[in-house]
């Protein structure tokens, strides 16, 4: 597969003061729940070094109607439920379009 047709989610979600522990556990569950899922490549959570309780969730999925089927999933369901009353602010969701982007194994 080329990695044109890949569509790539990133997320970034900052936790209220006191919520990073349970953020950072709520998302370690949704990404090993969502690598199971049909057209999954692979998610990839992150910590920042930079600014405290800030997680990026990198998400790659072999197509964009993969990708969209996967917001139906009770994984996405479920974390949509869980985490929102945890963060500082909404989270951002970017979709991109992969230029250069593979898996190494």
């Amino acid at each position: 597969m080329d990695d044109q047709s890949m569509a790539v989610v990133v997320g970034m979600f900052d936790a209220r003061p006191g919520q990073g522990r349970e953020i950072a556990g709520l998302l370690a569950r949704y990404a090993v729940m969502s690598r199971r899922e049909p057209g999954c490549r692979n998610i990839d959570l992150v910590a920042s070094l930079t600014t405290p309780d800030r997680f990026l969730v990198y998400e790659k999925w072999e197509s964009l109607p993969a990708q969209a089927e996967h917001l139906s999933s009770p994984a996405f369901r479920e974390l949509a439920e869980t985490v929102a009353p945890l963060l500082d602010r909404p989270a951002d969701f970017g979709l991109y379009e992969a230029i250069s982007a593979h898996d190494l194994h």
